[in-house]
């Protein structure tokens, strides 16, 4: 009984990563099939060039003052946490998230990652 534990967990480590690389597999193999399905039925190439445009998974960027707001404040929890209750090693587990937080808000406002904020950075540098 006691092998059952550390057993369950490799196991768990194995199968959850597994799980979802077929679970996103599955996903994107039905988005490919419909697609294939749409562009038989429809003649017109401008309907399709439109429905392709709607398909398309437009990512927006990623937020590093954002994440690093919550990550700082994650971490400044694990410290507050580690000094009420469990100890130093949480209280040190806290300070790392926090400076990790820290250095991804800094990240953010170093490297801008909206247009505006880039044609705005770039016009301040051409005016030095």
């Amino acid at each position: 009984m006691e092998i059952l534990v550390p057993v369950l967990g490799i196991l768990a480590g194995i199968t959850i990563p597994l799980g979802v690389f077929v679970w996103l597999y599955h996903d994107q193999k039905n988005k490919r099939e419909t697609l294939i399905e749409i562009s038989k039925n429809i003649q017109d190439s401008a309907e399709l060039e439109k429905i392709l445009k709607q398909l398309d998974d437009k990512k927006e960027p990623v937020n590093h003052r954002r994440s690093g707001t919550i990550t700082l404040f994650v971490g400044i929890g694990l410290y507050l946490l580690g000094a009420v209750a469990l100890g130093s090693v949480l209280k040190g587990v806290g300070l790392l998230v926090g400076a990790i937080g820290i250095g991804t808000i800094i990240a953010g406002y170093i490297f801008p990652n909206d247009s505006a904020l880039l044609s705005k950075a770039v016009e301040e540098f051409e005016e030095k």
